[in-house]
């Protein structure tokens, strides 16, 4: 008989497998050589990868006469391949975790399909609706095989998968990873869809009360032979490898509650079915033995999954709550947020919670922080040092979350940190290698912490004192040292201050570091007392150098004989102006009340010193407070400020912010009556703020009114053209500041003490109208130069005169200066004004700076517009912004954008257009803006030059953008107007994404 002969008999035959033939010479050897092999104690390569050799032998496909692929054909040669393979398997005992971990997916499946049509299992049919009891024992322990598989498949599916790092890549390989991908996708497809007939299956098993046989290499050979014996011995209860029903029933209830887990997480109540198939396990394998069992659990596995169930399936009994896994479940569910962190705390002794599980809840905690809940950012950081410390005992590195939540440190996180610290050791059973730990984590706290204060909590805390021996607290304290000389930190805890006894021998290294922290008025005073009785020789208010009080003061004080009172008086002065500086104003003023009442008693003149800066604090509080919402002052205070600029007492030395700051506060809270009509005439002629303002004041009245009224405008030019006047060299202050003016001696006496640092005196101002005022008078002064190219435009600029008569005198480069600071400074009180927007603008186009200026014009447009949603006002988007917009573009090389906003003037500059059209080099999306092109002979032109360049794809873009129906010139103005607003709002749009 030939070979394609019996190719032919082997298709009609119903068996399916059949022995070799002395022909098939080439198999026998094959198979003697496996038989070989799986005797070998450790075979290479590994028994399970000849499944793979076999299977994709079996499975190549064939090439007919025609030269098209065929499937593989079902000969003698693939079905021996395929049983050589299941024999394969049959040495390994059909163990799936074996399987699943050398077998793709597709391999797998091919092999327990193999196994399903060797045992007889009709192919087409649904295992749900077969009765297992009524199978032979082989058909019926293949069909759990294959169930149990699909449901493990399901089951692996759903967890993370770790990416391999490929290798070079490899156009073969790659294609084989591609086609494997697929073909398990649609494997896991069909499996899914079929997931709930694998359960019922399952399930059904579990009523099995018999046991089972499943294949072994002598029954298969025995399949393979007569088939008398494949209706004997094979289907008897006897045959194959025996299989417990008490084995079955414990890998199938494992199996089950590991789909029910899986399913849980979008259907609690599944849980209590993966509980009850878990523990089920649990007792099968505690009665029978672990070892009895043909296929392994495991057990670390089973014990998480029980612990889990009892997690997500507890009540409110107290019964269910004994494990730390059910209490912070608990706690997570019903918001007992700090009963949480009080079991991470006492974990921290018994070690008993895993780190991947403290990192999962943390996890958890900072997910609901980010979502909106700000009362967790602080369970979040109790969590996180409890898991720090964890990681110090433990020797893990420290995680970085720690880190960024300790940048900014306080009292309240280091003495919760100290007390985590304390509460997780137990000094006197700790091994000398968790103290050692614990000791360094302090340690190198202390070292990375720039505050002394919190240094001195830390290194002063009784755990601190118990772990670091003397030597070690020596070293930290003089590496301390080096970082700050004036510091002495103490080696012992400090007592409580009144606590200490007269005659106490006190480091004075301590003390100072305590006068230096404290913001307490009465403990400075004590601390002082306590210091002078230990020596005489030292000023103790120059152990600081960031003790500063202004030099008109300083004189005053340093005059005061007794030097305790000296040394308080500078120190509460200083330590006030510091937290006035630093907008700790509760501090301020109890320091300033306290100094203010030592003062009353010896020095008038520093009494009414304290009295002008508590006013100015005053003014900080109402400002940073009700005054941020724009609720007024109340009418105490404006009456303190108006007294302050009209005191005339003698010699009374005064700071130059406080006259700035009180007419600025008139300005911003428009006390203009009061400044234009009842300021005292004295004060106008003495004081220049007060002058400065009085103009303002008038100014800004007058602006409502008809232009004619402009006397006080011009007043107002005069003098700061005259104090723009210039000489050969900056003056300075007496507070240290540099004037961007130069200075001469103007021909107002009053401003002569004022043009050292006169331009300061804007910056507090608020008042829009006011700033907007000065922007104008400036402005206009910088614009009137014979010299300048490009003006700056800006609101109510027409007020002012237009020449100057001396023009030379004027120092026009600090006038520049100015007009950028103003209008920066004047963009941090309100971002949104278009007219400073303007400004700003202009500014950047005069200096070339042609992006920014177009970013700054874009914006001006966009938020009187709500983001070009609407039309943008005609007097913000004036014909000369316009010309700057297109020069800007022009120069940047954008000429389809400026062909664009050619169409934005009043007369479209076609002349512009037609030019920039024409440039080839263009850094813009050209053609990707025609859709924002209106005028019909700007695109008529486009057509017209693209068809002369030979560019078809162009020409065809702008006869598109032509042809469309809105814009045919027989259409209402309304149309076309419409069509015209919608193209800038798409085109501005554009723009401003960008540039912005």
């Amino acid at each position: 008989m030939s070979a394609e002969a019996a190719d032919r008999e082997a298709a009609t035959s119903s068996r399916p497998c059949t022995p070799p033939q002395t022909s098939w010479f080439e198999f026998v050897l094959e198979e003697a050589l496996l038989e070989q092999h799986l005797q070998k104690p450790s075979p290479d390569p590994p028994p399970v990868q000849l499944i793979v050799q076999f299977l994709e032998q079996a499975s190549k496909p064939s090439v007919n006469e025609q030269n098209q692929v065929q499937p593989p054909p079902d000969n003698k040669r693939n079905r021996i391949l395929k049983l050589l393979a299941l024999k394969v398997a049959a040495h390994l005992k059909w163990d799936l975790d074996v399987l699943e971990k050398s077998l793709s997916v597709p391999v797998l499946n091919m092999l327990l399909n193999e196994l399903l049509c060797i045992s007889k299992v009709p192919p087409g049919t649904k295992h749900v609706d077969v009765d297992l009891s009524s199978l032979p024992p082989t058909t019926a322990m293949a069909i759990l095989l294959y169930n149990r598989w699909a449901i493990r498949t399901i089951v692996q599916s759903s967890f993370p998968v770790k990416q391999v790092k490929p290798g070079p890549p490899q156009l073969n390989v790659m294609n084989h990873i591609q086609q494997e991908k697929e073909l398990t996708e649609n494997i896991l497809k069909v499996l899914k869809e079929q997931a709930a007939d694998s359960i019922l299956v399952l399930e059904g098993a579990l009523k099995l009360n018999k046991d089972l046989y499943v294949h072994t290499i002598r029954t298969l050979d025995l399949l393979a032979m007569e088939p008398g014996m494949v209706n004997g011995e094979t289907e008897s209860s006897t045959a194959g490898l025996k299989i417990s029903a008490e084995e079955i029933q414990c890998q199938v209830c494992y199996d089950l509650g590991a789909i029910y887990f899986q399913q849980g997480s979008t259907n609690a109540a599944v849980h209590e079915k993966a509980k009850e198939k878990f523990f089920k396990t649990k007792e099968l394998i505690a009665k029978n033995g672990s070892s009895s069992l043909h296929f392994t659990i495991d057990e670390e596995r089973l014990a998480g999954y029980c612990q889990a169930c009892e997690v997500l399936t507890s009540s409110d009994d107290a019964s269910q709550q004994a494990t730390p896994y059910s209490k912070i479940h608990s706690c997570m569910k019903s918001g007992k947020y700090q009963d949480l962190v009080k079991i991470f705390l006492e974990d921290n002794l018994t070690l008993s919670l895993p780190e991947q599980f403290r990192q999962s809840v943390l996890r958890e905690l900072f997910q609901k922080a980010q979502q909106g809940n700000e009362a967790l950012d602080e369970v979040c950081f109790k969590v996180c040092v409890c898991n720090t410390v964890c990681d110090v005992l433990q020797g893990r590195i420290i995680d970085i979350q720690f880190c960024q939540l300790f940048l900014k440190p306080s009292k309240e996180k280091i003495d919760f940190l100290l007390e985590v610290c304390s509460g997780s050791i137990n000094l006197e059973s700790a091994s000398e290698e968790l103290k050692r730990r614990m000791a360094a984590f302090l340690k190198n706290l202390c070292l990375g912490m720039e505050d002394l204060q919190f240094v001195f909590m830390i290194s002063s805390h009784e755990l601190f004192i118990k772990l670091l021996k003397d030597d070690e607290r020596k070293l930290l304290i003089d590496q301390m040292r080096k970082r700050s000389p004036r510091i002495n930190l103490c080696t012992k805890p400090v007592t409580s201050f009144y606590d200490i006894p007269a005659s106490a021998s006190v480091n004075i290294g301590q003390l100072e570091h305590q006068l230096i922290l404290s913001v307490d008025p009465w403990r400075i005073r004590q601390i002082l007392i306590e210091l002078h009785g230990m020596t005489s020789e030292r000023q103790f208010w120059t152990i600081s150098n960031k003790w500063e009080v202004p030099n008109v003061y300083g004189s005053v004080i340093l005059g005061i004989k007794d030097s305790l009172t000296r040394d308080l008086v500078y120190i509460l002065m200083a330590k006030g102006l510091h937290c006035c500086a630093i907008k700790d104003f509760v501090h301020a003023k109890q320091l300033f009340a306290a100094c203010l009442e030592l003062v009353t008693e010896f020095s008038p003149k520093l009494r009414q010193v304290m009295l002008n800066e508590m006013l100015l604090l005053d003014i900080y509080t109402h400002e940073a407070g009700p005054g941020a919402s724009g609720e007024r002052p109340p009418s105490d205070l404006i009456s303190r400020v108006r007294g302050y600029l009209e005191m005339r007492v003698p010699d009374i030395p005064l700071r130059q912010v406080i006259a700035e700051e009180c007419v600025a506060f008139l300005l911003n809270w428009c006390e203009n009556e009061y400044l234009t009509m009842q300021v005292p005439l004295p004060l106008v002629q003495t004081n220049p703020y007060v002058k400065l303002g009085q103009l303002l004041a008038a100014t800004c009245k007058e602006l409502p009114g008809p232009k004619e009224s402009r006397r006080t405008a011009k007043d107002l030019w005069e003098v700061v053209v005259q104090i723009c006047s210039v000489s050969n060299q900056h003056k300075r202050g007496n507070d240290g500041r540099v004037s961007l003016i130069k200075h001469r001696e103007s021909t107002l006496g009053i401003m002569y003490s004022f043009v050292s640092s006169w331009e300061y005196f804007f910056f507090p101002l608020q008042e829009p109208l006011v700033l907007t005022t000065i922007l104008s008078l400036f402005v206009k002064l910088h614009n009137v130069r014979e010299d300048i190219v490009n003006d700056i435009a800006a609101e109510h600029i027409s007020i002012w005169p237009s020449s100057i008569p001396n023009l030379q005198s004027v120092d026009f480069e600090a006038v520049a200066i100015t007009v950028k600071e103003l209008v920066s400074y004047a963009l941090t009180i309100n971002a949104n004004n278009h007219f400073w927007l303007i400004i700003q603008a202009d500014i950047y186009f005069a200096t070339n700076q042609y992006s920014a200026a177009l970013h700054y014009y874009l914006q001006a447009g966009a938020v009187c517009s709500d983001f070009f949603n609407k039309m943008v006002p005609p007097d913000v988007y004036t014909d000369q912004v316009i010309k700057r917009m297109i020069k800007c573009c022009s120069l940047l090389n954008c000429h389809t954008q400026v062909a664009i906003l050619c169409q934005f003037l009043r007369e479209v500059d076609y002349k512009t257009a037609f030019k920039a059209l024409q440039e080839q080099n263009s850094h813009d999306a050209m053609d990707s803006y025609y859709e924002y092109i209106w005028d019909v002979t700007i695109l008529e032109y486009l057509t017209y030059l693209h068809h002369k360049r030979g560019e078809t794809d162009k020409r065809q873009i702008a006869i598109k953008a032509i042809g469309q129906t809105e814009l045919n010139a027989s259409n209402p103005e309304e149309v076309l107007q419409l069509a015209a607003q919608r193209r800038k709002k798409k085109f501005l749009q554009a723009m401003a994404k960008l540039y912005f």
